[in-house]
């Protein structure tokens, strides 16, 4: 039996043993679909606290429940371990790792060919790569299948390499892994056709595209759409508010159209692993091709310049009060990128706290789902700082991120005006300001 046929027999028993290389807000998810389909597990990260944890049967993502996790690792199915020599144990390898930009706003790819070459000499033929990692068009072809096949394994006859962008919409109530539909796109017509077996496993609805080059061009497409049409709702916000004009009630009006419009929100700037970096691996890429990508640079220079604009509206706000942002006191309420979920990656509440500070105010923030801040590359002087209470002993308060949590606090009995940057309390004049 060759190769092809030997794998696909073992992920259609379900005796494949599948390996997730990355298990963080993309990769643990993952890895609970596929033992939730019976499959056993093996996750590989370089954390070893995430290892001993998942170990220990304990989840360290706020929408995660440890329950399915303690389950498996009490039932052997599922392992976590920091030896990426383990990987020849696994049937099919899913990277699910971070690409980053680097501070030229370049495309940094360091954890994804970090994780190809730790695993390469391991490789057997027999096994299926995947990347899921967002990235631009060529990365599986152009750093992927070379370093593969220098350990002499041929893609499409030993080795099975796909690319398949991940969805994951982390605290998101209406979608799950399994029900979001899966791209898929391989090397060969033999790696599509071994993708599609795994994933056709364990999500809804699969949907092969004919090369890896056009999976890694559908995620981008994705996120580039979101990120421009936010642009254009930031910039109307600043321009309908100098009208006098509520952007919140423009959209919730123009919303009731049934077609040719799609609401998008503003907000105090763009964050997420996805949106504020994604768009610029396709500019990166696209000057290999001579190509000037400016809707999406425009948009990135819209969204980017969120805070700023937050900032000023706070000096703003402050100003009728007759209080110097120098000295202020400033609570910021939110410091997840998205409402109900603990997670703060690139979140713009940091660049608004770090604008603030520089100005001489005094702040502080509360959120319910982040009790004390984890050390960051960008933000590493604020590691350690925690949470405050919600009260009206500030100046101002803004809020930043939407959390359920806030819909308990009365703008009117607060004590002190809020900055509202999302739309999301009612209008109390000389209380709620829009921002």
């Amino acid at each position: 039996m060759d190769a092809k046929a030997a794998l696909l027999e073992k992920i259609e028993s379900k005796s494949a043993r599948v390996g997730i290389i990355g298990l963080g807000y993309v990769g643990l998810p993952l890895a609970l679909r596929f033992l939730e389909a019976g499959y056993r597990v093996l996750g590989l990260d370089i954390d070893r606290r995430k290892c001993d944890l998942l170990m220990a049967g304990q989840s360290y993502i706020g929408h995660i429940d440890a329950a399915a996790i303690a389950g498996a690792a009490g039932a052997g199915r599922l392992e976590a371990t920091t030896d990426f020599s383990r990987a020849r144990e696994a049937d099919a390898l899913i990277l699910c790792v971070p690409t980053p930009l680097d501070r030229h706003r370049e495309p940094d790819l360091s954890c994804v060919i970090g994780s190809v070459e730790a695993v390469a000499a391991h490789l057997r033929p027999g096994q299926l790569v995947s990347l899921e990692s967002t990235t631009y068009p060529g990365t599986t072809d152009e750093e992927l299948r070379p370093r593969i096949e220098a350990a002499g394994l041929a893609c499409g006859r030993d080795v099975f390499l796909v690319y398949s962008p991940e969805r994951e919409d982390p605290g998101n109530p209406d979608f799950s892994t399994r029900s979001i539909p899966k791209v898929c796109g391989g090397c060969t017509p033999a790696c599509l056709e071994v993708g599609l077996a795994l994933y056709r496993q364990v999500i809804d609805q699969v949907v092969p595209v004919s090369s890896t080059r056009a999976a890694e061009a559908v995620k981008l497409m994705e996120n580039i759409f979101r990120s421009v049409n936010i642009a254009l709702v930031n910039e109307l916000k600043v321009a309908f508010m100098r009208m006098g004009i509520d952007i919140f009630e423009v959209i919730r009006a123009a919303a009731t159209k049934p077609f040719g419009y799609m609401p998008f929100y503003p907000g105090p700037g763009l964050g997420g692993h996805c949106i504020p970096i994604d768009p610029f691996y396709l500019t990166w890429k696209a000057r290999e091709y001579a190509v000037a990508t400016r809707f999406i640079e425009l948009a990135g220079e819209i969204n980017t310049a969120m805070p700023d604009f937050v900032v000023q509206r706070a000096a703003d706000v402050l100003n009728e009060y007759a209080v110097a942002v120098r000295g202020a006191r400033i609570l910021l309420l939110g410091l997840a990128y998205k409402a109900d979920v603990d997670d703060d990656r690139e979140s713009p509440t940091y660049r608004i706290m770090a604008l603030l500070e520089e100005k001489g105010a005094q702040v502080a923030y509360n959120d319910p789902h982040i009790l004390q801040i984890r050390p960051s590359r960008q933000f590493a002087r604020y590691a350690g700082r925690r949470s405050v209470p919600v009260s009206g002993d500030f100046d101002l308060v803004i809020l930043c991120t939407a959390h359920s949590a806030y819909k308990e606090i009365d703008p009117a009995a607060l004590g002190a005006p809020i900055l509202d940057t999302r739309g999301f309390f009612p209008d109390v004049p000389g209380r709620v300001y829009r921002g």
